[in-house]
């Protein structure tokens, strides 16, 4: 493809996005295909001639789009958000075109230094005082790894450089909350720790790790001579979004010397505004922290901040040198392949630079309260209906409901619970995620999609009552 060509294609690919994003809600919003569906619409052998961009584009509307559930519609209430903000897919279209990578400073100095601003400017957003350094991730998954493997390494003296775990020591346990999203079990597994020494810690009844019985369990393993290593304090369940007490987390962990980690992948962006930051208080009490920009705010994914207290430390367990990367300016910069996994790095901040710059904070934050004020009235509208029940706090943008019919209970309940929320999203009139709470079925209303507005909240309130009325 020459510049020409590539210029050519360019257009029309923009074109065709601009297109996408102008008519979605007129789409489906669930994939309409039948398993195997886009395998078998495509050839089984690579092409071994070039073929036109036309054609290219054509199975892109013939093959792929029906394979897709679209969670840029303002109808998609699944999950969480994951919005890609317009100026953020330029951004990520930039930052892929120059094609550059961050393996040190000296491999791309804007690539380092726009990060460096990028992520101080969300922590100013956030409220974050300055002993909080950011770097960008790919996903909290990764953050929570790094996070625990971090803790062990400050647990264990510096274990790494030595015989690991296995060089004998106290058990060392990580403690998480009932409600804990599961990559930060597979994080402790990944980081060694053994299934055996996680600890999964009793929540209230709004869903929330409860202090007393960390404060117990944490006593308890010390009397048994074990090593108390990690605490995940959630900011924003994946369930029930529900709200963990950092700042009396905090006080057990800074008592026992244990690192903290504050997982806020979807509720970090609702802490640009002020009125939301009661919702990790104590915050600067945390070791680390987690914000997923590519949920709710609109950076498109991947975008993950993962900040802490103490750099050095950070650094130190993740640092890699070998001399192809060295350079004589090393002593005056940051190499950010020491604060991370991976040893390359995309030039991801410059799709997070390109939302700030385009959208301003000011616009941020009307569009999260928009979204607040949205899942207020759908928890009010159905708390207000006979036979639909509220079934956790609403501090953000989720509702969890369930209709229980009278005289539908247990397993019965449970199955009809599915049924009608699987008829919506087959219907492709919404989209919402089932999920267990306390033992039983629910359904989750996760509002936040760039184009949602109150029409939009009233026609899935209406889908729902109608499913559930055919079921």
């Amino acid at each position: 493809m020459t510049p020409e060509e590539f210029r050519q294609a360019g257009h029309q690919l923009i074109d065709w996005l601009a297109d996408y994003q102008q008519g979605i809600a007129a789409r489906p919003v669930q994939a309409t295909t039948q398993p195997g569906a886009v395998r078998d619409a495509l050839p089984k052998a690579p092409p071994q001639q070039p073929e036109p961009f036309a054609a290219v584009m054509a199975d892109l509307d013939r093959v792929i789009m029906p394979g897709l559930s679209l969670w840029q519609h303002p109808r998609f209430f699944g999950y969480f958000p994951a919005n890609a903000q317009p100026a953020g897919v330029l951004g990520d279209l930039v930052s892929t075109g120059l094609g550059v990578l961050g393996l040190s400073w000296q491999s791309g100095p804007a690539v380092t230094e726009l990060e460096e601003v990028v992520t101080d400017w969300m922590r100013q957003i956030c409220g974050l005082d300055a002993g909080w350094s950011g770097v960008i991730q790919d996903t909290a998954s990764t953050s929570a790894l790094i996070a625990l493997i971090s803790a062990r390494e400050r647990a264990s003296g510096y274990a790494l450089t030595k015989g690991g775990l296995q060089g004998g020591g106290p058990r060392l346990l990580v403690y998480v909350g009932e409600h804990s999203h599961s990559s930060v079990e597979k994080g402790a597994l990944l980081a060694g720790f053994g299934r055996d020494n996680v600890r999964l810690v009793p929540c209230d009844a709004a869903y929330r790790l409860r202090p007393e019985a960390l404060a117990a369990m944490v006593a308890a393993d010390i009397a048994a001579g074990h090593r108390p290593c990690a605490i995940v304090a959630t900011t924003g369940t994946t369930a029930t979004t529900a709200i963990d007490p950092v700042g009396a987390i905090a006080k057990i962990a800074r008592a026992h010397d244990i690192w903290l980690h504050v997982d806020a992948a979807m509720a970090g962006s609702a802490m640009i505004l002020p009125e939301c930051r009661w919702m990790w208080e104590g915050i600067e009490g945390a070791d680390s922290l987690v914000i997923n920009l590519h949920k709710w705010l609109g950076v498109p994914f991947d975008c993950s901040l993962y900040y802490v207290r103490d750099p050095e430390h950070l650094v130190r367990v993740m640092s890699t040198n070998p001399s192809y990367l060295q350079s004589s300016v090393d002593g005056q910069v940051k190499n950010l392949r020491d604060w991370g996994i991976p040893l390359g790095r995309r030039f991801r901040a410059l799709k997070l630079w390109f939302v700030l710059r385009e959208q301003g904070v000011a616009a941020l934050q009307a569009r999260l309260r928009r979204d607040l004020a949205h899942a207020q009235r759908l928890a009010a509208m159905v708390a207000a209906t006979p036979g639909w029940r509220v079934l956790a706090p609403v501090s953000l943008q989720t509702v969890c409901v369930r209709y229980e019919p009278a005289g539908l209970t247990g397993a019965a309940l449970d199955a009809f619970t599915q049924k009608w929320a699987e008829a919506i999203n087959q219907s492709g009139a919404a989209y919402l995620t089932p999920a267990v709470l306390d033992g039983r079925w629910m359904v989750r209303v996760s509002i936040g999609a760039l184009p949602t507005e109150a029409a939009d909240i009233a026609a899935v309130w209406q889908t729902m009552q109608d499913a559930v009325a055919c079921c």
